[in-house]
This record gives C-alpha cells, sequence and structure tokens, in this order.
C-alpha cells in the first residue's frame, strides 16, 4: 500500500480585491471525499500544513446547498470529526520530505491563495515529487499551491496539462469580481496548459504524474485516477 501526503492550507481567511477579509479554509467535501477513498483503499494518508497549524473548514462548504444536501452536510461533519485528531495535529509541512511518500495530494477551498500559493516548504516538496516521478493530485483551488513550485522565478509546471477551479466557476458561485486574483488566469500567464470543462462539471487532466481536478464535483474522479495510477 502507498503513503500519501495530504497537504491542507491553514488559512482562515483570504484579503479581498477591496482589502477585506473573507473568512475561508479547506473545502470540506475535497478534503474527506480524497482522504475516505484513498484510507479505504487501505493507503496511509498524513496530513501536513504550514507550520502544522490546525486547518480550518470553510463554514460554507458544510452548508446543504453547497453539499448537494443536509444528509450529505451530515456525512461530511461526521468524517471531520472521526479525524478531528489527525485535524487537530497535522505534521508540519517544513518537516516533510518527499521521499517519504508517493503521492501529494492538495485539496482546495479558497485557502490556499492564501498561504501555500508562496509557501517554500510546498514548493520544496512539489520540485522533488515531480522530479521523481511521484504523484502530485491538487484539485479545485488546490493548484494555486502549485505556483509555488519556481526555480529563479520560472513556474515548475509551465507547459503542463492541468485544470482548476476556472475564472466562470469563480465569477459564478465562488468570490465574485471581489476575488483577488483568478487561479485560471494566474496559471496561464505561468505557462500552465490549462484545459476546462464545463462550468461545475466533474472535470480530470492527467498528465503523466499530475492528476488535477477542476472543481468539487471533480473530487471523487480525481481520487479514482489517483487511486488507479497508484494501483499501477
Amino acid at each position: 500500500m502507498a503513503r500519501v501526503l495530504m497537504i491542507v492550507s491553514a488559512a482562515d481567511s483570504l484579503t479581498m480585491r477591496d482589502g477585506t477579509e473573507h473568512p475561508t479554509g479547506f473545502w470540506a467535501e475535497e478534503l474527506v471525499v480524497a482522504h475516505r477513498a484513498l484510507r479505504r483503499a487501505g493507503h496511509t494518508v498524513d496530513l501536513a500544513t504550514p507550520g502544522g497549524r490546525r486547518p480550518t473548514v470553510d463554514g460554507s462548504s458544510l452548508a446543504p446547498d453547497a453539499t448537494g444536501g443536509p444528509e450529505r452536510a451530515d456525512e461530511f461533519r461526521a468524517y471531520l470529526q472521526e479525524i478531528d485528531a489527525e485535524l487537530s495535529a497535522p505534521g508540519v509541512l517544513a518537516d516533510v520530505d518527499a521521499h517519504d511518500y508517493d503521492a501529494v495530494v492538495l485539496p482546495g477551498g479558497h485557502g490556499p491563495m492564501a498561504d501555500l500559493v508562496h509557501d517554500p516548504s510546498l514548493g520544496r516538496i512539489l520540485a522533488t515529487a515531480d522530479r521523481t516521478g511521484r504523484l502530485i493530485a491538487p484539485f479545485c483551488h488546490g493548484p494555486a499551491g502549485l505556483l509555488s513550485a519556481q526555480d529563479d522565478g520560472t513556474f515548475l509546471f509551465a507547459g503542463r496539462r492541468l485544470t482548476a477551479f476556472t475564472n466562470q466557476e469563480e465569477l459564478t458561485g465562488g468570490t465574485g469580481d471581489n476575488t483577488p486574483w483568478f487561479l485560471e488566469t494566474v496559471l496561464r500567464e505561468k505557462g500552465a496548459v490549462v484545459e476546462t470543462g464545463p462550468a461545475w462539471a466533474s472535470h480530470v487532466v492527467r498528465d503523466a504524474n499530475l492528476i488535477s481536478g477542476q472543481n468539487p464535483g471533480s473530487s471523487q474522479a480525481v481520487a479514482d485516477v489517483l487511486l488507479e495510477a497508484l494501483a499501477d
């Protein structure tokens, strides 16, 4: 069985275009679906955050209209409670050695846009993981973390095919016009080959060891492709 590192944002707010603070964190569905699928398949999943701080769940991600109904919201809450001890004591990102893992998973929520995007430890981990062919699976806003991987100002994932939360999705169901920056736009500007599907539909792109998903609804599909890749 594989050992998987799940890197989670420790941010609980995002500074918006107008200077206000927007409460945020990780998106419940994304963490729960990926974590649960990997565990059920028998893999070991270790959580890590910047500074080893407890991650905050984005409260809006547990609202019934965001989860698909109250039963699913309760399901996500129950799973987060089940792994509460792990969430309370994640590993310190700066202490992580990518060689210890077979895959690196980055769920979203807007949190990664606040902290992971600039985290040098994450950049180091991703550079090592990619250089050694380990699987890297960011989804929704998780691909913001890829932007931390720079070499003398050059984006290490330039030229790679991937997907991420789209500008259309941000404008129609994200933080709208007040978004401080648009993930799809910045990834394109940095040289990534961003391939998007219909807004809010499940969409996964695999480019060798890089497996990315577009939005929360892509969580299960990302997990499925990652599980297939781990099995190979």
